[in-house]
């Protein structure tokens, strides 16, 4: 990308050159119910790599939310949105994606594109808005403004990626507590009914499964965590692992894989990590359940999202 430090706002029939042309448009007026618009942008440096930040806004409607992008390579990894959210479900649609529908709606898209760093572009969107206050129409435009803006900008940058198609709907899903024989999303085939009965786990939450960029599964003995799973893909692998380098004693106990995959997508970060402890919490995981446990989560997860069998 080149460097631009400048801001500028543009409206009407130019909304066309906003994000250097990669502004999903349409869906923005969508968001906004036709009415009038108005972007702005700019581009700057972020850990060291280029990153255009965009704003579109309702002319005269000082009350209306904004929406909000961000364009950047995956080398670029900090603050990574719905891309680091583990609640998120899968955007879905044949997109590496995640969106968030509770709080402040979010959406993330990763696209494989050998022209940038960290060989993918990674697109980021929200509504600066309560998700409460939106209808699901309005969701439905957050994701698709980052599909989009994909779409458009990986044009632009020749990204060799297969993208997905356009969503139709949005997974408002919220977390869901079953017996781990009953696994239907992020948690199941993680634990085997022998393994759960030998470790007494009782329990699994679990979201969505698909292709989120940041998923996990939480296993319980009751209403106690029992061990903590989490799979980290693309930007949010890289930003986990320079954390985790960056702090190793917040990691003390967890057990961690990193396995290759293809693409965006990078090297997949996989960690478990046991109860934080007290009288109460359950008896932690030895280092060969550990072992079996994270080997399930990750088999599962990475085949998911089409990485190499290791």
């Amino acid at each position: 990308m080149d460097g631009d430090g400048g801001d500028a706002r543009i409206g009407g029939d130019d909304l066309g050159d906003s994000c250097r042309g990669s502004l999903a448009v349409e869906e923005a007026r969508a968001f906004f119910a036709g009415a009038g618009l108005e972007a702005s942008g700019h581009t700057g440096e972020w850990v060291g790599y280029d990153t255009e930040w965009c704003s579109v806004t309702a002319r005269g409607q000082e009350s209306a939310p904004t929406l909000r992008l961000q364009i950047r390579p995956v080398a670029a990894h900090r603050a990574s949105g719905a891309a680091e959210e583990a609640s998120a479900t899968p955007i879905g649609y044949g997109w590496n994606g995640s969106f968030v529908g509770r709080g402040r709606p979010e959406a993330a898209v990763l696209v494989d594109c050998d022209a940038l760093p960290g060989k993918g572009l990674l697109i980021l969107t929200e509504a600066m808005a309560k998700a409460e206050d939106l209808t699901k129409e309005q969701l439905l435009q957050v994701a698709r403004l980052a599909t989009e803006t994909a779409r458009n900008a990986a044009g632009r940058f020749h990204c060799e990626g297969a993208l997905g198609t356009r969503p139709s709907g949005v997974d408002l899903s919220e977390w869901r507590d079953v017996p781990p024989a009953r696994a239907t999303g992020t948690c199941r085939d993680v634990v085997t009914a022998a393994t759960a009965t030998r470790l007494r786990v009782t329990a699994v939450s679990e979201k969505p499964a698909g292709r989120a960029l940041t998923e996990a599964c939480t296993l319980k003995h009751g209403e106690k965590t029992f061990a903590g799973l989490t799979a980290y893909y693309g930007a949010s692998a890289v930003q986990e692992m320079y954390l985790d380098g960056c702090y190793p004693s917040s990691v003390k106990g967890a057990t961690m894989r990193a396995l290759t995959c293809e693409g965006a997508l990078g090297t997949a970060y996989v960690k478990l990590v046991g109860p934080s402890g007290g009288e109460n919490a359950p008896r932690g995981l030895g280092p060969a359940d550990a072992q079996e446990v994270l080997g399930g989560f990750a088999a599962v997860s990475t085949a998911r999202h089409g990485c190499p069998v290791s």
